[in-house]
């Protein structure tokens, strides 16, 4: 229970959020490093998008599933702060730990063995998008915005969450064609995804802590 804080990967630097409240007008370069600092560091981001990509071998493929979660992430984040949608960030962290462990099932063949049918993984990345986005905006909602230049500043951190993004894929994907390439791949594979559902349970049992602790 005293650890449910350290579970939030959306969270903001404090010398960061001081930032973010005492800036005024379009600020396009700092807002694009703070949005690419945040997907790197964003655990919970990172991953999904491993989960995603584990069984994924061309790079057309990766790209499809990427800009599915980019569009379905970026919509949330600008309009969850634009709109001012109020929603827990623990329950949506929670979530976002739920999109962990679906993704692990899907890569195990849980839900063919268990149920008799395939989700289309395109439109669940799709959807987790948007879950993932709205974490983000949660957070952003919590800080005292200037309206003066809110709009370019937040598609700058827009654009900087897609760059951080990339480079993290990047280095994702290097990892694993290495990994791919050896024995261990398919003898591990069963087990990295299980402890990538681990993950998932631990993240959504500690953001449902949070949640009944803090009210």
């Amino acid at each position: 229970m005293l650890l449910h804080g350290a579970a939030l990967a959306h969270g903001v630097a404090p010398g960061d959020k001081g930032f973010i409240e005492t800036v005024s007008g379009p600020q396009i370069g700092p807002f694009l490093y703070l949005g690419a600092k945040h997907m790197v560091t964003g655990y919970d981001h990172l991953l999904f998008l491993f989960g995603v990509i584990f069984y994924l071998y061309r790079l057309r493929q990766v790209a499809t599933y990427v800009t599915l979660f980019a569009l379905g992430h970026s919509t949330t984040l600008i309009a969850g702060v634009l709109l001012g949608t109020h929603v827990s960030a623990h329950l949506v962290d929670a979530a976002i730990g739920l999109s962990i462990v679906y993704k692990a099932l899907d890569n195990l063949g849980a839900w063919q063995r268990w149920f008799g049918l395939q989700p289309d993984a395109r439109v669940a990345v799709l959807l987790f998008g948007l879950v993932h986005g709205l974490g983000l905006a949660t957070k952003l909602q919590d800080f005292a915005l200037s309206p003066d230049g809110l709009l370019p500043n937040l598609i700058a951190f827009n654009v900087g969450v897609e760059i951080g993004q990339f480079l993290a894929l990047a280095v994702i994907l290097i990892a694993m064609g290495y990994w791919r390439r050896t024995a261990s791949f398919a003898r591990h594979a069963f087990a990295a995804n299980g402890l990538l559902m681990m993950a998932g349970f631990v993240l959504f049992g500690l953001q449902m802590t949070g949640y009944f602790v803090e009210g």
